[in-house]
């Protein structure tokens, strides 16, 4: 999953973490489980900047039956 940063600060962000919340979804569509993981962010970021990363997102295959798929739906970052 490739995700973007912007900065639109007056300063770098030097530090962070994304987290990415990933949904285990039933054959009906009915949202099972989330299950969170936490990656560093690409710092620095500098101030009105942009900067791409990807990132692999993986789920253990016991948590993911027969007939259920997986969804990351949610990213959120926190940078110092």
């Amino acid at each position: 999953m490739t995700v973007e940063f912007r900065n639109t600060g007056g300063s770098p962000a030097r530090s962070g973490t994304v987290t990415f919340a990933t949904h285990i979804i039933g054959a009906l569509g009915v949202d099972w489980a989330t299950i969170t993981s936490s990656q560093p962010l690409p710092a620095p970021i500098g101030a009105g900047s942009t900067r791409s990363k990807t990132y692999t997102v993986c789920v253990e295959s016991w948590r993911v039956p027969l007939g259920m798929r997986v969804e990351t739906q949610d990213v959120s970052a926190v940078w110092e």
